[in-house]
């Protein structure tokens, strides 16, 4: 089965790095994430930009704009990028430079970082970004749901605020990082209401190969993922993702074909990304 990890991570974030290190103990670095790629089937990846490029890229203020993969500079075949978004930094040369991003085809929608910015996803800031989204047809990753970082705060990560933004912004396509864990009822039924509306499903477990592999062994998470997901009817609205570095591939993919009913992995592991992102067949 060919997959599609349409969240992961290269960046020179501390956070990142340490957490890979010792929690969830996977080898960060180009061999190493090549290396799961492949002995998972994994052909594309969608990588998530945040772009840091200041000696403190925990600050905010400090986060330049979009990357193109920083461990690489220059992403690896099937790497395609979501450029992240600082709402701080948005003025005329800056929206420019994401269009030149777009035009030249670096980049495959935007990253908003719900809750690590102290900024409303529907805050006027953000409509130029909406507008390129809707001109050029590229979907909008959100974070939502529980953070990395205890300086961000919940209230700008609730699912529910994607609500009013899908009905602002009716011809972009907004999808729903992490589903919006903890908040995935909630999630699930903004994106069940609004056609335009997807979630991911990175990152609702994190740490090593034998704490997933104890999760999936679990029915206790399961259940409740199944339980919100009934909400959809089917699985036409999500996206499979990993959050690499914070999880090995291999006993996440594993973890998700658990709560997912086999005749819709082709299109939650494959075939929903293809369709979102518009990323070329493989």
């Amino acid at each position: 089965m060919k997959i599609i990890d349409a969240h992961v991570h290269f960046s020179q974030n501390r956070g990142l790095s340490n957490h890979a290190e010792q929690v969830s103990l996977v080898d960060y670095s180009l061999e190493g994430y090549l290396k799961e790629c492949a002995a998972n089937g994994v052909v594309s990846t969608v990588c998530m930009g945040s772009g840091e490029r200041s000696n403190d890229p925990d600050d905010p203020n400090q986060i330049d704009h979009p990357m193109l993969a920083d461990l690489t500079q220059v992403p690896p075949a099937g790497m395609f990028v979501c450029a992240g978004i600082n709402p701080y930094r948005i003025d005329d040369t800056y929206l420019e430079k994401l269009r030149d991003l777009v035009r030249k085809k670096s980049i495959v929608g935007f990253k908003i970082y719900s809750g690590y910015y102290h900024v409303d996803v529907y805050d006027p800031v953000y409509a130029p970004v909406y507008r390129i989204a809707a001109e050029y047809d590229m979907p909008v990753a959100l974070h939502c749901g529980d953070t990395f970082a205890e300086t961000a705060l919940l209230e700008y990560a609730h699912p529910l605020r994607v609500d009013r933004l899908a009905v602002n912004w009716r011809d972009v396509t907004f999808i729903i990082c992490h589903m919006g864990s903890p908040w995935i009822y909630d999630a699930t039924g903004v994106a069940f209401k609004n056609r335009n509306v997807y979630m991911d499903m990175s990152g609702l477990a994190l740490g090593s190969a034998e704490g997933i592999a104890g999760l999936t062994a679990s029915n206790y998470w399961v259940d409740r993922y199944q339980d919100a997901l009934d909400y959809l009817e089917d699985c036409d609205k999500l996206l499979f993702g990993t959050d690499w570095p914070l999880v090995p591939m291999a006993e996440y993919i594993e973890y998700i074909k658990k709560i997912i009913p086999e005749r819709f992995w082709d299109a939650v592991f494959y075939e929903n990304s293809i369709k979102v992102y518009k990323l070329p067949l493989i």
